[in-house]
């Protein structure tokens, strides 16, 4: 084989190799190209699909929130209604007329987070309104019910002593609990009731409108033997007929003929507490009837042990007779204080 042939033989040799591996080069670039390229669209995927995974976690948190918040408002509503009937605008709860109430705003469609996190807000920050609101009342009453000689404490485990009906729960979230400063509120609002019925029910409105006590609470001289004996209640001298009233709200007990009363009613007034009304000409109640302060419940008379017409009027206390003069000189103090 000649030179020429050889380097030509070489010369193709050289061009075929080359090729090849020009070949193997594009290749195994494009193989990396590739591989580059499915990496990307790999974590491009990755970086969708943690978004997707981002924004479900973000609207289930949203759907949750406002689950809750709407849970909170129908607890805020059911505790207000049982114990306040409506906010009150003497606590500086009233709506503000250029927002929207937040049970307005929580049904509102796709809530935005900071929408949820202001409604959030006014919730809270009506939950501590109400609570200091609550507990104002009932130091008010607390104060009312100690300067009538009685136990405020008494009266709230007294409330509690008679208790039942269906389970009806009451949550602020979705795994049933109630958030603590709820919780407290509640507690607020219910203490508040109790002490201010416990108040309502002692009497505190006169039996009789009469211009004076015949006869005190205490030792006297009994009007038929003239001997030393231990008048349970007050007397209230007056034409027979005259109209006697429920010293308090409470419930009608009794009414009939007791032993040395005559024609009697009885009031129970929760708490302990009864009041009685003896030597009556007529009777204006039936047993079980409820009976506001100041209700008419009979006709003063003389019947019994009685000299003349008048209304012989007791308050007692688990059944054992107190002195009346405080709770109806506390009600006619307070009356001069409001007006």
């Amino acid at each position: 084989m000649s030179s020429r042939v050889q380097v030509i033989a070489a010369g193709i040799a050289v061009a075929t190799l080359g090729s090849w591996c020009a070949s193997l080069g594009a290749l195994a670039f494009n193989q990396a190209s590739t591989d580059t390229a499915r990496a990307a669209l790999v974590e491009r995927e990755s970086r969708v699909a943690e978004a997707e995974g981002k924004v479900a976690r973000d609207r289930h948190r949203m759907e949750t929130l406002t689950a809750d918040l709407v849970r909170r408002q129908q607890f805020i509503r059911q505790v207000v209604d049982a114990h306040l009937g409506e906010l009150p605008e003497d606590a500086g709860m009233a709506a503000e007329p250029a927002r929207a109430r937040p049970a307005d705003r929580i049904s509102m469609g796709a809530p935005s987070p900071d929408l949820l996190a202001q409604v959030e807000a006014d919730q809270l920050a009506l939950v501590a309104r109400l609570t200091r609101y609550a507990d104002a009342r009932s130091e008010a009453a607390i104060a009312s019910i100690r300067r009538l000689g009685l136990n405020p404490a008494a009266m709230v485990r007294s409330a509690r002593t008679a208790e039942g009906g269906p389970l009806l729960k009451l949550a602020t979230s979705s795994d049933g609990s109630v958030d603590p400063r709820f919780a407290q509120m509640g507690r607020s609002l219910a203490r508040m009731g109790a002490l201010e019925n416990g108040l309502a029910s002692i009497p505190q409105v006169s039996p009789a409108h009469v211009a004076y006590v015949s006869s005190s609470y205490g030792y006297r001289a009994d009007p038929f033997t003239g001997g030393a004996a231990f008048h349970a209640g007050l007397d209230f001298p007056g034409p027979m007929g005259s109209p006697i009233y429920a010293a308090a709200k409470g419930r009608v007990t009794f009414v009939g003929q007791k032993q040395g009363y005559g024609n009697c009613v009885e009031v129970t007034h929760g708490n302990g507490l009864m009041t009685r009304y003896g030597h009556l000409s007529g009777f204006r109640a039936r047993v079980g009837q409820e009976v506001e302060a100041g209700a008419l419940i009979a006709a003063m008379g003389s019947t019994g042990r009685s000299t003349g017409p008048h209304l012989h009027f007791e308050v007692r206390v688990n059944d054992r007779p107190v002195n009346p003069r405080p709770f109806l000189d506390a009600a006619r103090n307070a009356h001069k204080e409001n007006h």
